[in-house]
C-alpha cells in the first residue's frame, strides 16, 4: 500500500502547529496503525529528520495510551484502539490525517502526543476504598450479587484512554469520570466512600477544565471498551444523592 499521511506537527504546548505531509510506501495491509508510523519514521531518521512524536505503551489495546484522532475519529474508523486498527481498514492511495486528542484539558506535549494526567488527578480525587490491611481477605467473604459484579466490571474496562473526551463536541469527561464512580460504587468495598467520591470526582473533572455534557453520545460511540451512556446518567443520580445528603 501506498498512502499519502497529514500529521500534526507541534514542537511543543506554546508553539504553534500545523499538518505536514509524508507519503509512505510499502505498507502492508496486515500492520498496525502504529507500526505504520514506526515504518514512517524510520524513513524520517534515515533522511535526518525528526522523527514523529506518538503515545504508545503496550500495543495490546489494554493501557490507552494510543491516543491518535485518525480521519477525524478517535482512534480511527473502528472501535479499538489505535494500536488494534489494521491498514487493511484503509485503501492503497488513501490520505490519512492524523492529528492528537483536542481538548483544553489535554494540552500538546509534541506532535500526537497530549498530556492526560488530568484522568489521573480525578482519579485520584476519588480516594481509596475502605477494606482492612494485612493478609489478602478470602475472595467469597464480602458476597457481591451477580449483577452487581457484573456492573462493575462492565464499568472497570475503562482503560482510561480519552476518546470519549476527544469525541465529544464539548470535551467533556463525563463518560470516563463515571466509569470511575460506579465502578467502585457497586460494589460493598466501595460503599463507605461513595458520596464523598462522586463528589469530590466530579468537583476534580470541573476544575480540570472539562467541557459539560449534552448527552449527544458521541462518547459512548467513540469508546473501545464500550461503557455505556446511561453511565452518565448514574453518576447524575448518585451526585445529586450525595449533594442532597451533604446539604441535609
Amino acid at each position: 500500500m501506498r498512502l499519502t499521511l497529514r500529521v500534526w506537527r507541534q514542537r511543543n504546548a506554546d508553539a504553534p502547529g500545523a499538518m505536514a505531509t509524508y507519503e509512505v510506501d510499502g505498507i502492508s495491509p496486515d500492520m498496525s496503525f502504529l507500526e505504520m508510523l514506526d515504518t514512517l519514521n524510520e524513513e524520517l531518521i534515515l533522511r535526518g529528520e525528526e522523527p514523529v512524536a506518538f503515545d504508545h505503551d503496550c500495543r495490546e489495546g489494554i493501557c490507552g495510551a494510543c491516543s491518535l484522532v485518525i480521519n477525524g475519529d478517535a482512534h480511527g474508523p473502528e472501535r479499538t484502539t489505535t494500536c488494534q486498527l489494521h491498514m487493511r481498514s484503509f485503501r492503497d492511495g488513501d490520505t490519512i490525517d492524523v492529528e492528537p486528542w483536542r481538548a483544553a484539558a489535554f494540552p500538546v506535549v509534541k506532535d500526537l502526543v497530549v498530556d492526560r494526567s488530568a484522568f489521573d488527578r480525578i482519579i485520584q480525587a476519588g480516594g481509596y476504598v475502605s477494606v482492612p490491611t494485612g493478609s489478602a481477605p478470602e475472595a467469597h467473604a464480602t458476597p457481591v450479587p451477580k449483577a452487581d459484579a457484573d456492573y462493575a466490571f462492565e464499568h472497570a474496562e475503562c482503560i482510561g484512554c480519552g476518546a470519549c473526551v476527544a469525541a465529544c463536541p464539548n470535551g467533556s469527561a463525563m463518560l470516563f469520570t463515571s466509569a470511575k464512580v460506579n465502578h467502585l460504587g457497586a460494589l460493598p468495598q466501595g460503599a463507605p466512600e461513595r458520596e464523598s467520591r462522586v463528589l469530590d470526582m466530579v468537583a476534580r473533572m470541573d476544575a480540570e477544565g472539562f467541557g459539560g455534557c449534552t448527552l449527544t453520545g458521541e462518547c459512548a460511540t467513540a469508546c473501545p471498551k464500550g461503557i455505556p451512556l446511561p453511565s452518565i446518567s448514574a453518576m447524575n443520580r448518585e451526585w445529586l444523592r450525595a449533594s442532597r445528603r451533604r446539604k441535609d
